[in-house]
Formats: C-alpha cells, sequence, structure tokens
C-alpha cells in the first residue's frame, strides 16, 4: 500500500514542504531513498524501537520510502515521526484519513518519546502558506509554531498521542497563543538601564544618535571606562520591534536552535556578544551544513563586538559586505542559503596595547609606534563602515560617588522613536529603507542637503582629515540624524559640527 505523508525542510530561514512516500509491498527489505543524510538512514532504529514499546512494529515487508523532492538535501533527526507514521499508515496498522492535513515533524526516542526540532515558526508559515490544516510538531515547539494564526497546531509527548489521534481515538489539545497579549507582554522587558550609568553624558548623546539612526559605532578608552557597560544599555533605547520584526528574529532563532521551550517569540531586540577567538563562519554563518551565524542572530539588534582589535583580521573583514547589504549568502557545492544580516555594530577597543593612551592620569607604556600598529589591525574600509567613533574617558570619582540617577532609557527611548518615526515618513517611498544609515548615494542627494557654509566647513575637514568618500557620507547620515533628533527639517551646521567631533580616528594627532 502506497501513502504519502508531509514533513518540511529548513533551507536558509525558509521551510520547503516534504513529500513522505512510503510503499510496503512483498518481500524483506528497507529501503530508504531522496537524498538522506546519516542522521535520516539512522532513523530505522529508532523507529523500531519507538514502535515496540507501545506494541506496534516495523512489518517484516518490502517497505520502499522516497523522500521528494529527490534532489533536495535531508538533514537531520526531526523526520523520524513523519516516517514512523508513514510505515504504520502502510502498513494498515492505523488509518491515514488525516495524513494529507498535516505536516508531521519529531525525533524520537528509543522510548517513543519526541524530542525537541529546529524550525518550528518557519515550518508553521510554509504549512499555512500550502494550504495544510495544521501541523503536528513536539510538544517543546508547540507554542512557537502555533504564533502562526488560522493554524492547528498539536503539540505531542510521545508517538502513541499521534497514533490516536490519527485513529480518532484520543484528541489532541490544540495549542493556542496570543501573539498581540504575549508581544505587548515583553516589550519593555530590559536588564540594564541607562538610569544606571554615571558621568558620560557624551557618550550617551553620541548612544542616541547611533540609535536614532541606527549607525554603526566604535568606542576608544582605557579599561574600566564603561564602553561594555553602555554597549549593554543600547538595546534599551532602541525602538521597539515590529510584530514583523519579531516574527522574522523568532525565525532565524528557531532555525539555530535557540529558542527554548517557554519562549514562544522573541519580543526584544537581540544583544549577541561573541568572544574575539570566533571564526569567520561562527560569525557570518556556514559550516557543512549552513546555519545562521552572530550576525544573523543579532538582525533587526545589535552585535557588540569588544576588544575589536584582538579579532582576527580575516573575521573582521568578512563583515564588510554585510554591513553593507545588510544580508549573507552561504554558497555550498549543492545548496545556497541566504540570511538576514540587518544587525547595528557597537563596537569597543582599548586605544593602544597597554591600554592607557590618551588617559588623563594613567601614563602609556607602550613602546613608540605601538599605538598606531594597535590601530592598523582593523583595516580602514571597516572604520569607513563605522559612522560614530569617539573616546570614552574614565569618570571621575566625583560623579561615580554621586546618588543622582541618570536619565532613564525610557525617555531617551522616546526621543529616539520620534526621530525614527520621521525617517519612516521619509523613506516611505523607499520599502528597503528604514533609517537614516541605509541611505545611499542619491538618497542622500535628495535629504542631505546642506547650506554653502556647511559645505566650506566640510571641505576644510576633509582637506585637514583626508577623509576618503565614504567618511564623508558617513558625517552627512549622523548630521541627519541629529538634524531629525532636533525636529529641524534641514541639516544645520551646528549638526555638522557635532558630527565631525564623532570621528576620533580621523584626526591627525590619533596614534601617533
Amino acid at each position: 500500500m502506497l501513502v504519502k505523508v508531509y514533513g518540511s525542510a529548513i533551507c536558509g530561514i525558509e521551510a520547503t514542504t516534504i513529500t513522505i512516500e512510503v510503499s510496503t509491498d512483498k518481500g524483506i527489505n528497507f529501503l530508504l531513498v531522496g537524498l538522506p543524510d546519516s542522521a535520516v538512514k539512522e532513523s530505522q532504529q529508532r523507529i523500531s524501537s519507538a514502535l515496540n514499546t507501545y506494541g506496534y512494529k516495523i512489518p517484516g515487508k518490502k517497505i520502499v520510502i522516497n523522500m521528494a523532492p529527490a534532489d533536495l538535501k535531508k538533514e537531520g533527526a526531526a523526520y523520524d515521526l513523519p516516517l514512523a507514521i508513514g510505515i504504520l499508515a502502510s502498513s494498515e496498522q492505523i488509518t491515514c484519513d488525516k495524513l494529507s492535513d498535516y505536516i508531521i515533524m519529531g525525533e524520537l526516542s528509543l522510548d517513543g518519546s519526541i524530542r525537541t526540532i529546529k524550525g518550528a515558526l518557519p515550518i508553521s508559515l510554509e504549512a499555512k502558506k500550502q494550504g495544510f490544516k495544521g501541523v503536528i510538531l513536539p510538544k517543546a515547539n508547540a507554542k512557537e509554531a502555533a504564533i502562526v494564526s488560522d493554524m492547528e497546531v498539536f503539540g505531542v509527548e510521545n508517538i502513541m498521542e499521534v497514533i490516536n489521534f490519527l485513529n480518532g481515538v484520543a484528541p489532541v489539545a490544540r495549542e493556542t497563543f496570543d501573539i498581540n497579549e504575549e508581544f505587548e507582554k515583553s516589550l519593555d522587558e530590559y536588564e540594564f538601564d541607562f538610569k544606571d550609568v554615571k558621568g558620560q553624558e557624551g557618550v550617551k548623546r553620541a548612544m542616541e544618535i547611533a540609535a536614532a539612526g541606527s549607525h554603526n559605532i566604535l568606542m576608544i578608552g582605557s579599561p574600566g571606562s564603561g564602553k561594555t557597560m553602555l554597549a549593554k544599555r543600547l538595546p534599551s533605547i532602541l525602538p521597539p520591534l515590529t510584530i514583523d520584526e519579531a516574527l522574522e528574529t523568532t525565525k532565524i532563532h528557531s532555525v539555530a536552535g535557540k529558542m527554548t521551550s517557554n519562549r514562544s517569540i522573541i519580543s526584544v531586540r537581540p544583544f549577541r556578544n561573541p568572544h574575539h577567538t570566533i571564526s569567520d563562519v561562527a560569525l557570518v554563518g556556514g559550516g557543512t551544513y549552513p546555519q545562521p551565524g552572530e550576525i544573523s542572530l543579532a538582525h533587526n539588534g545589535v552585535l557588540f563586538l569588544d576588544e575589536l582589535p584582538e579579532f582576527k583580521r580575516s573575521v573582521l573583514e568578512v563583515l564588510r559586505q554585510p554591513m553593507e547589504e545588510r544580508k549573507i549568502t552561504i554558497s555550498r557545492t549543492k545548496q545556497t542559503s541566504e540570511y538576514p544580516a540587518g544587525f547595528m555594530l557597537v563596537a569597543a577597543m582599548n586605544p593602544c596595547p597597554c591600554g592607557y593612551y590618551n588617559h588623563p592620569t594613567q601614563p602609556c607604556t607602550c613602546a613608540s609606534g605601538a599605538v598606531h600598529r594597535y590601530l592598523n589591525k582593523i583595516s580602514g574600509p571597516l572604520l569607513d563602515r563605522i559612522d560614530i567613533q569617539l573616546e570614552v574617558v574614565p569618570v571621575p570619582f566625583k560623579e561615580l560617588s554621586t546618588m543622582r540617577e541618570g536619565e532613564p532609557s525610557a525617555v531617551i527611548r522616546q526621543r529616539v522613536i520620534k526621530a525614527r518615526k520621521i525617517q519612516q515618513e521619509r523613506f516611505k517611498d523607499f520599502p528597503d529603507i528604514h533609517c537614516n544609515a541605509q541611505m545611499n548615494s542619491s538618497m542622500m542627494k535628495q535629504f542631505c542637503k546642506i547650506q554653502p557654509s556647511g559645505m566650506e566647513l566640510l571641505r576644510t575637514i576633509m582637506d585637514k582629515l583626508q577623509l576618503s568618500a565614504r567618511a564623508y557620507d558617513r558625517i552627512l547620515k549622523v548630521s541627519r540624524t541629529i538634524a531629525d533628533l532636533e525636529g529641524c527639517e534641514q541639516i544645520q551646521d551646528a549638526h555638522l559640527a557635532e558630527a565631525i567631533t564623532y570621528r576620533s580616528l580621523d584626526r591627525e594627532s590619533w596614534g601617533r
């Protein structure tokens, strides 16, 4: 008897429907075809043990299983459950009336329990797109899949629950989820707040500008000056995620297996802080079976690189293209995967190997030229892609000891949201542009017009500091954001002057 069961394969952050055809005939053999990997081929032993636990068995006949489309690689143990159900239905041990209505996925344990899988949200979205009635998934993944409206999502803990459901013996409780309630409940859940930061008003101002325009930022300062502390608080002043952004972010984390059983949707902006020993593949994604890297896990959020010069140069150089294109394409011989990478880069570094160059009280003990060599670990093209570069000086004891709290993140965030709304209105005719940092050259000509006096100021600075054309663009973009924060339609000279101060590494005196 031939039956068809439906599963799903993950390609990038999207799912593709897989048709599992199971044929039982006379003879004795077990054939599994359709480009399965080793984990799929090993499913026979897991299925056999799981079925025996509940009094079922793989029939002693010729079983041929085809996983279509046959040219798409099938990876992982998540096909155990649909394969087992297909074998039972083909051998008429269970009824198959409902099989065409559901996508079924799950990894089997030897005792018949069902383990969690990756990519539950993309699978559920694809099932709805393809017109399926619902999905049957592990209990731990049910909440995540239930985010998709108008879909029947059944979370099961063992294979017997699936068998009884398909036979109509015992129903399975349908998983429900109110996305709006869950989303709003955790929108403002941030561990860190700017009100705890003493002093550093200039750096907080730069952080506000960076958040308002989604500008990349580099902080240079001695150890203990507060760089990491400030970076961790940046997500608290970014605008809240929209539901579309939250769904896209959740899909990435789901595919990467980063979702926990008690977490159904990512409703706050991600903050990723990889160690400087990270490899280029771990940062941008890839591997034998491509997976999202840190830059994709930071999509719609913040990627924080602490001790920037300590990262391998090859690792930093692979950031250049994703920073411009906001996506990363991983190409393999038989597969190409594309992952979103719309992150905001926040980097921190010491000014020199000893950490005390330009320190107000501590002397620098580095040898002559050491500062310059240290900075040369970061390439010029990468620095040009960082809009804001500023020094972070240690906070004096007088400010540290004060009991007065700083401005809370909630107040700063309101100003940022107001500036972002101005940008949304400005770029409403440009579907892929959402903030000032994403403007291209033609858009800058339209939206970054400056007065003749401002142009003269820029010309003087460009000649004196020998800035690149990209640095010129960065200054204009930052000044546009400063004007938006102040509600000004046109960029003023004061906005340009402030934006120029955020190019610390372009000064002639730095590192010489």
